[in-house]
């Protein structure tokens, strides 16, 4: 019976771990410079123009967001975390004011959004859950429960990444357009909002379920097992006589 190199699980990890930090950092890199320039006609978004504050609190949004989605990556960096706590819990606290200040910007952002109803529900629902999300993260660490920790900071930075996988649908949907004349941009867009929050939680869950859960259950079951053979080895000689 053949059996998978130890090593493959190790290498498809570093895979999967390398493209969200590309991905992540592609987007940041071209999301961010345009608000920087102070210019509303800059704007990747279509600006809101009986709301002067529209274009300011998509600034307030794209810069906090932006360190947040290149930072995050970087937590997950088992050797990293390992070798300099001190590098990790740094960057975990600029994580955490990041995207505290980003879910404010974007509160109003969505608030002032022009993109219709449907989008701005996704970006309050969206924002709501990614307070959530870092406020038990921050809850766990702070009682010494590393693991659900970890559990809820996948969790959250499954909403951050959100702003990869919208542009992802985004592309797809303006592809799609092309066949099916009657969509709209807005229908492309309101539903690339949802589905960058909704597969981006179920993604989040599977990969909690079936792999920090299910590790846990097989170390402690290998634990069990290691317990039960060093019981039953003292009495491996039988009774006496």
């Amino acid at each position: 019976m053949t059996t998978a190199s130890p090593t493959t699980g190790s290498r498809r990890r570093w895979t999967l771990w390398g493209l969200m930090a590309v991905s992540a950092i592609a987007v940041a890199a071209f999301a961010v410079p345009p608000y920087l320039s102070g210019d509303p006609a800059n704007s990747n978004l279509p600006i809101n123009p009986d709301a002067a504050q529209h274009f300011l609190s998509l600034v307030a949004h794209a810069v906090p967001s932006g360190l947040a989605l290149v930072i995050g990556p970087l937590q997950f960096l088992t050797p990293l975390r390992n070798r300099n706590l001190k590098v990790h819990r740094v960057a975990g606290r600029v994580y955490l004011v990041s995207v505290v200040l980003a879910s404010i910007a974007a509160f109003f952002a969505a608030t002032f959004s022009v993109s219709g109803f449907p989008a701005q529900v996704a970006f309050y629902v969206l924002t709501a859950a990614w307070l959530y999300t870092l406020a038990q993260a921050y809850r766990c660490v702070r009682r010494g429960e590393v693991r659900l920790h970890r559990i809820w900071m996948i969790r959250n930075y499954a909403l951050t990444f959100a702003a990869v996988t919208l542009r992802v649908y985004l592309v797809v949907g303006m592809v799609a357009r092309k066949q099916f004349a009657w969509l709209t941009f807005e229908d492309i867009y309101t539903a690339s909002v949802w589905a960058s929050i909704l597969i981006n939680v179920v993604v989040a869950e599977y990969f909690i379920v079936h792999g920090i859960l299910a590790s846990s259950a097989r170390r402690r079951r290998r634990r069990g097992s290691a317990s039960s053979t060093s019981v039953a080895t003292p009495g491996s000689g039988g009774q006496g006589g």
